[in-house]
């Protein structure tokens, strides 16, 4: 659709301008003077709709408030209440857009409802906003135009983003404690060195006797660290930029969200939880009338991990090539024997998706017992680590101060 460049006085004789879609020069003229906006002049520009400012009076915003999860997620519960009790749909986002308390929410809903009045279906007025609505849910959305089931879309798009939502806090707070530990003991580390051991390294210079091994090696690394801190930190800083920009490729991405599923105790948390949003997107999918292929493909978008992803794709491919979804899903490696046990099933009897929502399920109930045992799995880990650090420490600090006390008690 072409896109206008307008000039026009709002209704308190300022003049504003901008860019906006439309069939015509009469379409969008319309559309201003629903605005409230008399126009001067429309003519045709190659810009896109949103490039231009609405006038001089225009704010630069350097922080512009972003659309949040939660954000769609209200969206999505607010438009299936409002469908369901008949309100039409251009009421709705009217009534959806006055009461939302996010700026950048309101901007998305009014070109919404500009692009439904220029003649587009929702599905691809939603498309016009790619960071706030994904892939899946604008297939999901376009499945309930085309089966009238708009209504019942909405309100499994609601569920399906709560349980992702809830999954999604439950693994960080799985990562937030062992994280925490591990920074703190770095912190320790760098303390010990910098004030600690220099301070019994001068002690220990005024003996005039050799140092055990142990002793040696604290001394000489904390010496480093005193002599190369500059050097260091900017190794640190450079280390993290160096990889965020590795995250940001694609082999990257893949390598790290690989290596994630293999972090001792962490990882299993992060693979069944990544499995349960997979599990649950599919039987959205299925259930709502998806195509298996195109549910598989949609899927592999919204897993929130390349390398699961992948193994996603290569099921489908294998679809594709005639293969059941037990076969591609055995070939994937990555699902349980039980889960594996309950895929044939639910292919079988017709039911796979009643098969991959208890998948979800269960794997729902598992990472909720891996969250709340957690404590008990990562303690052992942290006793010993904490233990070989005391025990380096003692054999460095106290070794020579036995020396010189059995040498006094020669003397």
């Amino acid at each position: 659709m072409p896109n206008f460049a307008y000039r026009g006085r709002n209704g308190t004789g300022d003049v504003e301008q901008g860019i906006l879609d439309g069939a015509s020069a009469g379409a969008v003229a319309d559309m201003l003077f629903g605005r409230g906006i008399t126009p001067i002049e429309i003519s045709p520009t190659t810009k896109s709709a949103g490039a231009a400012g609405s006038g001089p009076g225009t704010d630069i915003q350097i922080f512009k408030p972003k659309v949040q999860h939660m954000d769609v997620l209200l969206f999505s519960r607010q438009i299936h209440t409002l469908l369901r009790s008949g309100v039409p749909i251009m009421r709705a986002l009217a009534g959806l857009q006055d009461s939302s308390t996010n700026p950048a929410m309101r901007a998305v809903l009014q070109d919404v409802r500009e692009s439904l009045d220029s003649g587009r279906e929702l599905s691809l007025s939603l498309a016009r906003h790619p960071k706030v609505f994904t892939p899946f849910y604008l297939s999901m959305v376009r499945v309930g135009e085309m089966t009238g089931r708009l209504e019942e879309v909405f309100i499994r798009l609601f569920d399906h983003m709560a349980f992702e939502r809830f999954m999604r806090d439950q693994v960080k707070s799985a990562l937030r404690y062992p994280s925490f530990v591990v920074a703190a003991m770095l912190i320790a580390i760098v303390i010990v060195n910098i004030f600690v051991i220099p301070a019994f390294a001068k002690v220990f210079k005024g003996f005039g006797a050799d140092l055990p091994l142990m002793t040696r090696l604290l001394i000489g690394f904390s010496d480093f660290m005193l002599n190369w801190w500059p050097a260091l930190l900017l190794a640190a800083v450079g280390g993290v930029f160096a990889f965020n920009a590795w995250l940001n490729t694609r082999k990257g991405r893949y390598d790290w969200d690989r290596i994630k599923l293999q972090i001792p105790i962490a990882g299993k948390i992060v693979r069944k939880a990544t499995l349960a949003r997979f599990a649950a997107s599919f039987a959205l999918a299925s259930r709502s009338g998806v195509p298996i292929i195109q549910a598989l493909t949609n899927v592999a978008e919204t897993v929130d991990n390349a390398y699961i992803a992948d193994k996603v794709e290569k099921m489908r491919d294998g679809v594709e090539r005639g293969e059941s979804i037990l076969r591609t899903s055995i070939a994937a490696g990555v699902f349980t024997p039980v889960v594996l046990q309950m895929i044939a099933v639910g292919e079988e009897s017709g039911a796979l998706d009643d098969m991959m929502k208890e998948v979800a399920d269960l794997y729902q109930s598992e990472v909720e017992y891996e969250l709340k045992t957690l404590s008990q799995q990562i303690e052992p880990v942290l006793v010993i680590t904490l233990g070989i650090m005391v025990l380096i420490l003692a054999l460095g600090i106290f070794l020579p101060l036995w020396d010189l006390g059995r040498v006094a008690i020669k003397k």
